[in-house]
């Protein structure tokens, strides 16, 4: 195992949930930092703008779009590693703007690959999602379960994988491909389940908590636990690893969606009642029912393990919305924060 400590990386999604986890982790390990947030007219960086100072003062952030091939060619030369987290990723706006999502992430990531295999970097960790095996044909998934499109998001994600094991099997790109199952933790948007029951839990202005299909099992991961995946992955032996291929990163432990909304129901201390809200389920052909991680081919190559239990990183994730519902970051008129 190397360490990142001096390294150059660059992290594209620098902005979002996972990515801004991701480079605090990475200046605590000594890494240079550049950051790639996502340009808008605002002048805002997404959740790293909620980062403590130290952290923010120890990289280097820009602000573009992995979409323009030119501008991440020039920010991926001569880095030692390239974390590429950068993707459009809410499942239900796939469904309304499918075009999107392979533009951002099929020809985002293509975009990558050619600044990657140009500016000599050293290794590629790309970002894919448990959703790319669609509902489990058998369980535990290992990486050799079948690849499944069960909805835009996850076939442009499909299409972005089999594009990192091109660049490693027509260029030689030391290019590796990391598939965590359900992160969840601070920082995570409403369109996912966890904040939803949370904040809906948490939020005296709602009277009962609205949630879609109760059925399907997921394997949560704390979203510490899925930045260390990136960081041993990062540092894993070359000889240790087979690039252009997927590792999983997931816990190993199955719960329905409702056993997930009992334990948040007993970690708040709430007595409000569920219904189901129509609008938030899935069509049902695109609805995964149950995704269960073997994770041990990651676990053999870097050593990684999820080590946060899930009420663990549950009582965290609620203890971090009760500071934003009574700092009057949420919206609670619309809803989410601000």
């Amino acid at each position: 195992m190397k360490s990142l400590r001096g390294m150059k990386v660059l992290v594209t999604g620098a902005d979002g949930f996972i990515g801004s986890h991701l480079c605090e982790r990475l200046v605590r390990e000594g890494a240079s930092v550049t950051a790639l947030a996502l340009y808008n007219s605002f002048g805002t960086r997404g959740w790293l703008d909620t980062i403590d100072d130290d952290s923010l003062a120890a990289m280097t952030i820009v602000s573009g779009d992995v979409r323009d091939p030119h501008f991440v060619r020039a920010i991926a030369d001569g880095m030692d590693v390239v974390f590429h987290l950068a993707a459009l990723i809410a499942i239900p706006y796939s469904y309304a703007a499918p075009a999107s999502y392979v533009d951002t992430n099929v020809s985002g990531t293509l975009n990558v690959l050619e600044a990657c295999k140009a500016g000599g970097v050293g290794r590629l960790i790309h970002t894919s999602t448990s959703e790319v095996y669609g509902t489990a044909q058998f369980t535990p998934i290992t990486e050799a379960h079948p690849l499944q499109g069960q909805s835009p998001y996850s076939a442009s994600k499909i299409g972005a994988d089999y594009m990192v094991d091109a660049y490693f099997r027509s260029f030689g790109l030391p290019a590796v491909i990391l598939r965590p199952f359900n992160t969840f933790g601070p920082r995570q948007s409403e369109r996912a389940v966890i904040p939803t029951l949370i904040r809906q839990f948490l939020d005296p202005s709602c009277d009962k908590v609205r949630i879609g299909d109760l059925t399907p099992i997921r394997d949560f991961n704390y979203v510490e636990d899925t930045a260390d995946a990136f960081v041993k992955l990062a540092c894993a032996a070359p000889e240790a690893i087979e690039f252009g291929t997927a590792y999983n990163a997931g816990s190993g432990r199955g719960v329905t969606i409702g056993e997930t909304a009992d334990l948040i129901r007993g970690i708040v201390g709430s007595d409000k009642p569920l219904t189901t809200d129509e609008t938030r389920k899935r069509p049902t052909k695109s609805e995964v029912f149950e995704l269960l991680a073997d994770a041990r081919r990651l676990g053999q190559v870097s050593g990684w393990s999820s080590e946060i239990g899930l009420e663990e990183g549950l009582a965290r994730t609620v203890d971090w919305w009760r500071e934003q519902i009574q700092s009057g970051k949420l919206r609670r008129d619309k809803g989410y924060l601000v």
